[in-house]
């Protein structure tokens, strides 16, 4: 049941931070991309050591990180 819970939390995380990513990008929120960033961090960081591909999986959180930070510049 302890897995479940974990299992469940993570992939949570995962499709709330691909919506606030969509969100972002629809709607030119930076605020919806750092957050989806931050939900990307946890899961992406422990899928990345669990399959052995760490350089794929721990770099996606900087996608929305970046993007958020393009469009806060801009915005400025």
């Amino acid at each position: 049941m302890d897995f479940f819970l974990v299992a469940l939390t993570f992939w949570s995380l995962v499709i709330l931070s691909l919506l606030l990513f969509i969100h972002g990008l629809w709607k030119k929120s930076w605020q919806s991309l750092t957050v989806s960033g931050f939900a990307f961090l946890l899961p992406m960081l422990y899928f990345a050591m669990v399959e052995k591909f760490f350089i794929a999986f721990a770099l996606l959180p900087i996608v929305p990180f970046l993007l958020a930070y393009h469009m806060k510049k801009k915005e400025i």
